[in-house]
């Protein structure tokens, strides 16, 4: 259950608790929450354990410039880790972070690979199921993995053709499209977990796991259809915060395995995987000539920018060059 926040205890007396208590506090995504204590622990490992607090700019520096010169990451891992130790220390310190100095990563960033649509298509056509429901959505709405088996089945708006994304990358919600070629399939995909729930219902089970603000604002809605996963587990889990036993959505590991079974059995020799999808979603819309800002709606990116990517990998190029070769 890798996006359920784990049990602090109360009161923390631990750092990197205590610091996981004040990100909860201010109501930040529990992915962020991973991201800033994971690179937080790195920070003070690289350091030998000592505490932040008795660490300076230069300490800051020496882990960046590592991070770009030895350990050859990209600049964006430079740039988040250098976000979350800010975080630590501006925020949760109460210390500022002045003139910080390193040496940037020249690697540069890849191009996405992208999936043309009969590549897609016949990667899709080798899934079974939910799995292959799960892969039209991340190819026809641009879907992340991550938004796609944590959809609960009031996110799907039938009648406005749009699937709504909550706590998305970032703790953003968004809306996307939803391809009414889907409606028929996701409403028996519904009437399935109907059924599964009923029954776990039945047995003494039928609560789904909920937010703890929205557990506590909307107590009954943990065994309400609505709030279902739309894509369940096959078995029950046992929560391990508070020890009941529930059905969880599908593990990201588990569409990861059937998709790379997919795209190997389509003879499609891409490095690919789930991510390519949302890609090929993305580049499949700028060859249609849509508008650059409405993709990065739909994608949920903050910075133009990184939408502007796939500018550079769609068929003909940006610019729309022919080869010499086809003359």
């Amino acid at each position: 259950m890798q996006d359920i926040p784990r049990t602090l205890p109360n009161p923390p007396v631990r750092l990197i608790d205590k610091f996981r208590f004040f990100i909860r506090k201010r109501g930040m995504a529990y992915k962020t929450e991973k991201t800033y204590v994971g690179w937080v622990l790195r920070y003070i490992r690289f350091h030998n354990k000592q505490h932040p607090s008795d660490l300076s700019e230069a300490h800051v520096e020496m882990f960046l410039d590592d991070l770009g010169v030895h350990l050859n990451a990209a600049k964006n891992t430079q740039r988040t880790a250098l976000n979350a130790l800010v975080f630590l220390y501006r925020e949760f310190l109460g210390v500022e972070l002045k003139d910080i100095q390193f040496s940037y990563s020249t690697v540069k960033r890849r191009l996405p690979v992208v999936f043309s649509h009969d590549e897609a298509m016949s990667v899709i056509n080798e899934l079974q199921g939910p799995y292959k429901l799960m892969a039209q959505l991340m190819f026809g709405s641009g879907l992340r993995i991550s938004e796609c088996i944590r959809l609960r089945v009031k996110d799907v708006d039938f009648s406005m053709n749009t699937l709504i994304i909550r706590d998305g990358k970032g703790g953003k919600d968004r809306s996307t499209i939803l391809p009414p070629v889907l409606h028929a399939a996701l409403r028996r995909q519904v009437l399935f977990v109907k059924a599964k729930h009923e029954q776990d219902t039945d047995d003494g089970f039928g609560e789904v796991y909920m937010p703890h603000r929205l557990a506590l604002k909307y107590p009954s809605s943990a065994t309400a259809l609505a709030w279902q996963y739309l894509f369940p587990a096959s078995r029950h889990s046992t929560d391990p915060r508070s020890g009941k036993v529930r059905r969880h959505h599908v593990m990201d590991r588990s569409v990861q395995r059937e998709v790379k079974r997919a795209i190997k059995s389509a003879g499609i020799l891409k490095h690919a995987s789930c991510h390519t999808f949302r890609h090929s979603f993305a580049t499949s819309l700028l060859q249609q000539r849509y508008d650059i800002r409405t993709i990065q709606k739909l994608l949920g990116h903050t910075n133009v920018e990184t939408t502007e990517i796939y500018t550079h990998v769609i068929g003909q190029g940006a610019s729309g060059v022919v080869s010499p070769l086809e003359r």
